[in-house]
């Protein structure tokens, strides 16, 4: 099944491969003179591993930000003796007129170079060096290789306004390149004369000659018994063009394909261009159409047209000129026609819009080199996730990851490939979808977040992220997903919608984690993006989602982590706590997040004495009579005067209020509360309220501990006994009954807490046998 080809784990060689590349220097190579990689000399490797090695390298630096490329890395293969290439694909601004002289030694056989705009007329000479090999060449928008720098004669003051002029090359020609079969001059610059250029091969099996204008093309026919493709998308035709491809009977594959809202073309196709291709080019299995206006109507009448069981055989064919095809098309490209809608289609794969079929075949077929349809395909793909439900989910994912990896810099497939996703990976579609592919939709959303500071690829971004389940599924890219949040908070125009994304994120990510976690992303400048956002909010008087989140995500990532509470005091925290408990009297939420924060700063011994103020007290003081969020603020004032009183008398350093006053309202507090009362709130570690046990000093924060202990095992005792055993709780309780300083309903409390804990354990032995 499709589910579980995409959940197998990559091969040996893949993983192998990776992180060789990741570790040259501890793997194949060593740094000479600390700069240069240098493969060791022991070592030889075959193409079939040094094409993946190549392969791989360019993919890894195109979608990879954390992957950084090597100066010299195209050097490592410069000697065939050691290393062999035959089949490498290179990609945009990753390759340089020097990387492929480097490899001019090699018997290349197939090279494709798209998109690389960095190589000029250099890499022509280059390309000699292989032209004994050469069986397949892509120059696909490489758009300056036809380009040499000439320096100016005479070179007097003009040498330093303009050193180098760009000159066109115009005596380069594939002379000399004998086994040379498949070409692609797709996006070539105008101006190089394709005709002699291409003269001397001779016998080409496919050419493309994508956005390419010729009004000639005669010349092609001295391939007439050898070519089998032929590409001449956005190329405007006319009848001479359509006499010369008639006459390509070999053809097997034919695009005359064009982007309708490029330009203005006056071609127009017929019902006889048509017939003139099924009666010549007997052989055609493939044949793209899409964007082209029909001149006059191809189709069946409409009564005939809507009969019967749908069908690809020729005989049947809604568009008349197709019924004298001799077999089905395995290939018909309508994208962007009226014909896709038809019912009889003689072949076996569309692209069109008429449904999810014909769009991703669409999404499929144009993505590598056509990002201008791609990206109005993923954009009716968007419709179809969005409006009806996706049949072929895990083929429209892949087809989506690819195109957003293919084209990082493509803004319009980054919008709509971003904002299909969030509507691929959202909770209906969960169960069918791997761990593998779930991670790789991750990685090409951050990769949106990184190379876009847009707002609607910022927006839908963030909105697929909160698809997953956080922290868990964002683990594995734990540092950059917090990295790219802080930097959208960070900037100084903020759109609101993201705002409130990205805190909501920032909060779920700092949730039960690792400390070490919590104190990576603090040292990021976790803690003062919040605070700042809090003090905007603070300064709109607005106390939104945003202000709580902003609480919540402290309160989360202060929990057990000194650094961060420290961070928290540094950056003035305590002021603005105050400001907002002023400007927003009745808002228990944030009240119940920003005491929960304080709950963590008091759990640190060395920074109490920083709470140690009148102020401050008389704060937490009030507070514990608060009924706001039921009984959480109350409960957690409480447990910050629970951690101060624990220091002793002699910690109280202020004259008012006085401590026994605040002890006597910490008593009442407690005993105001509700022991079945239902909780906000979630411990990890009962660690911090386990050190209140074994001690006299404080006999009401015991009180307040056991308290704390006896509600959560009650209310919640499969996920609260497991913890008070596993962290030695019971028998701290059992001692603290022993002490004479505790006070007897302390004790009581805490004989229930352990009943409640042995009950437990005994309705949870595993009795079967």
């Amino acid at each position: 099944s499709l589910t579980m080809a995409s959940d197998s784990p990559e091969s040996l060689m893949t993983l192998c491969t990776d992180y060789c590349l990741r570790n040259l220097e501890g793997t194949l190579c060593y740094l000479l003179d600390n700069e240069t990689l240098q493969l060791h000399p022991d070592i030889f490797l075959p193409s079939e591993i040094c094409d993946k090695l190549v392969n791989e390298y360019v993919e890894l630096v195109k979608t990879d930000s954390i992957f950084e490329p090597h100066e010299s890395f195209f050097t490592l293969f410069s000697d065939p003796r050691s290393t062999r290439l035959a089949r490498i694909h290179l990609r945009e601004q990753i390759v340089q007129d020097q990387d492929l002289e480097a490899i001019r030694k090699q018997d290349l056989v197939e090279l494709y170079l798209t998109n690389c705009e960095k190589l000029t007329a250099k890499s022509l000479q280059t390309l000699v060096s292989f032209s004994h090999t050469l069986i397949s060449l892509s120059l696909f928008g490489c758009c300056n290789i036809f380009y040499e720098e000439e320096n100016p004669g005479g070179c007097e003051d003009d040498c330093l306004v303009n050193p180098t002029r760009q000159v066109l090359v115009k005596d380069f020609t594939f002379e000399g390149f004998s086994r040379l079969r498949f070409l692609n001059l797709g996006r070539l610059i105008e101006g190089v004369n394709v005709e002699t250029l291409l003269r001397p091969l001779a016998s080409l099996a496919a050419l493309d000659l994508s956005g390419i204008q010729l009004n000639d093309v005669g010349f092609l026919t001295q391939w007439k018994d050898s070519l089998v493709s032929l590409v001449l998308y956005n190329m405007d035709l006319s009848e001479e063009h359509i006499q010369v491809i008639a006459q390509l009977r070999k053809l097997r594959h034919l695009d005359i394909s064009r982007d309708h809202l490029s330009s203005y073309y006056k071609f127009k196709l017929t019902r006889r261009v048509l017939n003139l291709f099924v009666e010549n080019l007997v052989s055609l299995t493939s044949l793209d159409i899409s964007g082209h206006t029909m001149l006059e109507n191809c189709t069946i009448p409409s009564m005939e047209e809507k009969m019967g069981q749908t069908s690809i055989e020729p005989a049947k064919s809604s568009i008349a000129p197709f019924r004298g095809l001799k077999r089905p098309l395995q290939f018909l490209g309508l994208f962007e026609t009226s014909l896709c809608r038809l019912t009889h289609i003689p072949a076996y794969k569309v692209s069109g819009d008429k449904n999810e079929e014909q769009v991703l075949n669409a999404i499929e077929a144009y993505t590598e080199h056509r990002p201008e349809i791609t990206s109005r395909a993923i954009n009716l793909l968007f419709d179809i996730a969005r409006i009806e439900r996706c049949s072929q989910l895990l083929r429209a994912l892949q087809l989506v990851i690819t195109a957003l990896k293919c084209h990082k810099d493509d803004k319009n497939i980054q919008v709509t490939g971003s904002a299909a996703l969030f509507y691929l990976t959202n909770s209906e579609y969960r169960m069918e979808q791997s761990v593998k592919l779930r991670r790789q939709v991750i990685q090409v959303v951050l990769n949106g977040m990184e190379s876009y500071q847009e707002v609607t690829v910022q927006r839908n971004c963030c909105l697929t992220l909160c698809n997953f389940s956080i922290p868990e599924e964002l683990e594995f890219q734990y540092r950059r997903v917090n990295e790219l949040l802080l930097n959208i908070l960070n900037q100084s125009r903020q759109d609101e919608s993201i705002q409130r994304i990205a805190v909501h994120l920032c909060n779920a990510l700092v949730c039960q984690v690792d400390n070490d976690h919590k104190e990576a992303v603090g040292k990021m400048g976790f803690v003062m993006t919040m605070l700042k956002l809090i003090q905007k909010k603070l300064a709109d008087k607005t106390c939104d989602q945003v202000m709580e989140f902003s609480w919540s995500a402290l309160w989360n990532i202060t929990d057990e982590t000194p650094d961060n509470c420290e961070m928290f005091l540094n950056y003035s925290g305590m002021k603005l706590f105050l400001e907002c408990l002023k400007e927003f009297p009745e808002k228990q939420e944030l009240h119940r997040n920003m005491l929960g924060l304080l709950g963590n700063v008091a759990e640190v011994k060395e920074l109490r004495p920083q709470l140690m103020t009148s102020q401050f007290i008389s704060v937490f003081s009030n507070l514990l009579e608060s009924k706001a969020d039921g009984i959480e603020v109350s409960y957690n004032a409480c447990g910050v005067l629970s951690h101060i009183m624990f220091d002793g008398p002699e910690a109280w350093g202020i004259c008012e209020p006085h401590r026994e006053e605040v002890v006597k309202r910490m008593w009442a507090a407690i005993q105001s509360w509700d022991i079945n009362s239902r909780r906000n709130i979630n411990y990890r570690s009962f660690e911090p309220i386990l050190r209140l046990l074994p001690q006299g000093i404080s006999p009401v924060s015991q009180h307040w501990a056991t308290w704390a202990l006896y509600n959560l095992v009650s209310v919640y005792p499969d996920k609260y006994c497991p913890l008070l055993i596993k962290e030695g709780g019971i028998p701290l309780l059992k001692d603290m009954i022993k002490m004479a300083s505790a006070r007897q309903e302390t004790k009581e409390m805490a004989r229930k807490v352990i009943e409640h804990c042995s009950n437990f354990k005994e309705e949870n032995m595993d009795t079967s046998r």
